[in-house]
């Protein structure tokens, strides 16, 4: 980081940390997929897979907007808002479900959450020079 640039702030540090967790996530889930319909024995292998490669590719964007969010780029807070709304929509259903799969879910939730507000937070905006709409007098 050079002398003219502005520090990098403890919530987008933050904010990028909860985004390369959900890419984690996502990764990890699919490999998982992967080996499963591979090794294991899946109603569908070809569906186990495909569902592995495709959550393994989709773990490229959190990944990718947290690198974006340590370099201080702008254009890596859309992907990671989007990111994060998505989440809640699997944490919600795992909310409705039933045993062990509600503390995942609210487990989820609140990472999707954490990583909205620390995104939204005008010190995070600021450091990513993202400047606020004009409004009309």
């Amino acid at each position: 980081m050079s002398d003219d640039q502005t520090p990098r702030p403890a919530r987008l540090s933050a904010a990028a940390a909860v985004s390369a967790l959900e890419g984690l996530a996502l990764a990890a889930g699919g490999v998982y997929m992967l080996v499963m319909g591979l090794l294991g024995r899946p109603d569908s292998p070809a569906q186990a897979e495909m569902g592995g490669v495709t959550l393994i590719a989709l773990a490229a964007i959190p990944l990718a907007a947290a690198r974006g969010l340590l370099r201080l780029r702008s254009w890596s807070r859309g992907p990671a808002i989007i990111t994060h709304l998505m989440a809640l929509i699997p944490a919600w259903t795992l909310l409705r479900a039933s045993g062990a799969l509600i503390p995942l879910g609210i487990a989820l939730a609140a990472v999707a959450l954490t990583g909205l507000v620390l995104l939204v937070n005008p010190t995070t905006t600021e450091a990513l020079g993202i400047r606020a709409p004009a409004r009309d007098a």
